[in-house]
């Protein structure tokens, strides 16, 4: 004989509503991809890095096809200081010597990659994980900024080691996926011309593998609740153009703005929506995804009735 505690009509109702609500949605994005840059706070916390795996494998259960892309800067940045090999940072990207790349590749190709597709592969899911040196998948090339000294007004080019950018995206491995039950979870490291091993940032990553995909989505997780007004409050939906003014205006600073670009980046590129969520709500991806109300910001072409 089995029991169960006895449950009120109204969450009976609640359940079946909210059912009822995420169908039209899971009709709407079935067959579509979805490129997911997942990182911050959210990758810390295992409770969180347990319900992000739960909400990967959903919506490949409903069939969405889910590319996670991550990021490792704080495990990088321990590692380093464990081998006592010292890093700095230039306009938020850490310079990276050859000693570096090693260590880079090793904590977001090896611990880190391996720590996601374990956590989604025990929420009931089959994942992959590769890096972007694997099948070619991004051919990359060397990063190169510049400053202008203040004073002299005298421009000079920053060398940041193996720092690169994505140069060709080779998606043929990604859409193998397709049609099978797998999950790719992605490490941001490419392969330069030579061989040599890039480190990429995640988001510029995620942004490119949707541009080079023609992705329905590019959900970028953060650790704010997306992009904001001077008052604070929460912008929830954007157009490309509207974006583009805040960023001309300032009022899309620090490190929204590369995000941000990148969001533009994959607009122009043939993707539908970008997406900047606060990975530190629960379930966000799902919220996001299948209720009428969503989260955080989304920026599309045109305004989405």
């Amino acid at each position: 004989m089995q029991t169960r505690a006895i449950e009120t009509p109204e969450s009976w109702l609640r359940t079946a509503a909210t059912l009822a609500e995420a169908l039209p949605y899971m009709r709407r994005f079935s067959g579509e991809t979805f490129i997911i840059k997942y990182g911050g706070h959210a990758m810390g916390d295992p409770s969180l890095a347990s319900k992000f795996a739960a909400d990967v494998v959903l919506l490949k259960q409903v069939g969405i096809h889910p590319v996670v892309v991550h990021g490792g800067g704080p495990q990088i940045s321990q590692m380093l200081e464990r081998l006592k090999i010292q890093s700095s940072f230039v306009d938020g990207l850490r310079v990276t010597d050859a000693s570096a790349v090693e260590i880079v590749e090793m904590v977001l190709s090896g611990t880190i990659n391996k720590q996601i597709v374990s956590e989604i592969n025990a929420a009931g899911g089959m994942a992959v994980g590769i890096s972007g040196k694997d099948g070619r998948l991004i051919e990359a090339r060397k990063l190169r900024r510049a400053t202008r000294d203040p004073d002299s007004n005298i421009e000079r080019i920053l060398d940041l080691g193996f720092v690169g950018e994505p140069h060709t995206i080779n998606p043929a491995i990604l859409e193998e996926f397709h049609d099978s039950n797998l999950i790719p979870v992605i490490a941001p490291i490419g392969r330069g011309p030579g061989g040599e091993t890039y480190n990429i940032n995640a988001d510029t990553v995620a942004g490119a593998l949707a541009a080079a995909m023609a992705a329905c989505k590019l959900i970028i997780l953060t650790d704010v609740p997306g992009v904001l007004t001077p008052e604070g409050q929460v912008i929830s939906e954007l157009t490309l153009r509207e974006a583009k003014h805040l960023l001309k205006d300032g009022i899309i600073s620090g490190g929204m703005i590369p995000k941000v670009d990148t969001c533009i980046h994959a607009l122009e590129n043939d993707v539908e929506a970008s997406h900047i969520l606060d990975g530190r709500l629960p379930h966000v991806l799902l919220i996001e995804t299948f209720t009428q109300h969503g989260a955080g910001t989304m920026i599309t072409q045109e305004m989405v009735k």
